[in-house]
């Protein structure tokens, strides 16, 4: 995997035959409520087969992950997915990644960072708890010497 997205090519056999491709790896937690929702989108819109799908419990009450903020005592569905679209249509960067962030707000779940983030600033800020975490960063790197969350998760810096 890492030596094909190193050198492209799986992306260039598909450009050969005239489609485009997008890397999709996520991993989403989502309201246990809205799961079949998103489910539903994600085999509309993505169409990425196999799934993950495991659910979890937030945290208790008394414990706090400001940066990964799940409603305590909640039920989720964990939803990991991972390939590649393709599609005979050119979308812009992102595209595909892009929906899936829109619709895990929306449903109001958060994804992990382990993959490529399209999230605007104010999205990001939102959804993970960036004041919790400038607060952190003041306080440990006040001269603001390492990158920022947002910079390193999704501007890639």
């Amino acid at each position: 995997m890492r030596w094909n997205a190193r050198w492209g090519l799986t992306r260039r056999l598909a450009r050969w035959r005239g489609h485009f491709t997008e890397s999709v790896i996520q991993d989403v937690d989502i309201p246990i409520a809205s799961a079949s929702d998103f489910l539903a989108f994600l085999l509309r819109e993505i169409g990425i087969l196999p799934i993950w799908i495991c659910p979890v419990r937030g945290p208790a009450p008394e414990s706090r992950f400001t940066l990964y903020s799940l409603a305590t005592d909640t039920m989720y569905v964990n939803f990991g997915f991972w390939d590649v679209v393709e599609t005979t249509r050119a979308f812009e960067p992102g595209h595909f990644n892009r929906l899936v962030e829109r619709e895990v707000l929306r449903l109001g779940g958060i994804k992990s960072l382990y993959s490529d983030s399209y999230f605007t600033p104010e999205e990001f800020a939102q959804a993970y708890g960036l004041s919790h975490y400038q607060a952190l960063k003041s306080k440990y790197d006040p001269a603001g010497r390492m990158l920022g969350l947002y910079e390193k998760c999704v501007l890639r810096g």
